[in-house]
């Protein structure tokens, strides 16, 4: 049965990557982003573009008003619009910390509660959260990224106990290493905390083991994760967490299974 669906961080990656694959599929596909001028080729699979920001209250009441004018419903909301923001805690100001904030978690319940309203009245509905294995672990100098995938965990399960009496299922998604921007974006981030830290040594280790020859090639490609967001919007009976991606499974495991002091000295020995 075709959908509507919206996918947020539709310009690049695994959202547009998802938003092709599901409007092959024959579902009516939204693609929502900040920069629309990278969607405009997506309108040759279908697909209708949607210039909107997360952070933006009034972009998001227009985006889901739209959806409904247009589509008559909304049965799935996939939220994938999100950045990493990476650098010593004591360097990262506070004002870029709440930034990361108000785009992983803040923009994302915004839009949420907006979807829910009209997703009860037509009996169903589907919220597909993208977290990470971040969002289960922790890495040097990502001690705000990981807050906010940390916080998506626990608001994501209690929104589906909340929502179930309504027909309305909540997912999760947690990849692991993905070729995407992510990467670019994580750089520009740790550059912009370089200059005067006291942490220099250490942040040279991490960016020397993030930049090992090769190292951006172990990531999974982002129309394998597709694949994953696919059936988390459509499957019948989905799971609760989907985890796909490199290094994800291993590094759970690493954690659930051994407890924080060994994953803590993984971490050291691959990060210096």
């Amino acid at each position: 049965m075709s959908k509507v669906i919206l996918v947020t961080g539709a310009s690049s990656g695994m959202g547009r990557e998802a938003a092709i694959l599901l409007a092959r599929r024959g579902h009516t596909v939204y693609a929502g982003a900040r920069r629309i001028d990278r969607m405009e080729d997506l309108t040759a699979h279908g697909i209708v573009p949607v210039r909107m920001d997360v952070t933006d209250a009034k972009d998001n009441q227009q985006a889901v008003g739209r959806i409904l004018e247009t589509g008559g419903r909304i049965d799935v909301l996939i939220n994938n619009a999100g950045f990493g923001l990476y650098g010593p805690v004591e360097d990262i100001p506070l004002e870029d910390a709440r930034y990361q904030f108000e785009v992983n978690l803040f923009g994302l319940a915004h839009l949420t509660q907006l979807v829910l309203p009209p997703m009860r009245s037509q009996g169903s509905g589907r919220i597909v959260n993208v977290s990470s294995m971040g969002g289960k672990i922790f890495t040097p100098f990502g001690a705000w990224y990981h807050a906010t995938k940390h916080a998506l965990e626990g608001w994501s399960d209690c929104l589906r106990i909340e929502t179930a009496p309504h027909n309305i299922q909540v997912v999760l998604i947690e990849p692991g290493i993905i070729k995407t921007e992510f990467g670019q974006v994580l750089g520009t981030g740790l550059g912009k905390y370089y200059g005067d830290t006291s942490y220099k040594t250490q942040l040279d280790a991490f960016i020397k083991a993030m930049s090992v020859p090769g190292a951006q090639d172990r990531g999974t490609e982002a129309k394998v994760l597709a694949q994953v967001f696919v059936e988390a919007a459509t499957a019948a009976k989905p799971r609760r967490r989907y985890v796909k991606g490199a290094m994800a499974h291993p590094l759970l495991l690493i954690r659930k299974w051994f407890g924080d002091g060994v994953y803590e000295r993984v971490l050291r020995k691959a990060f210096g």
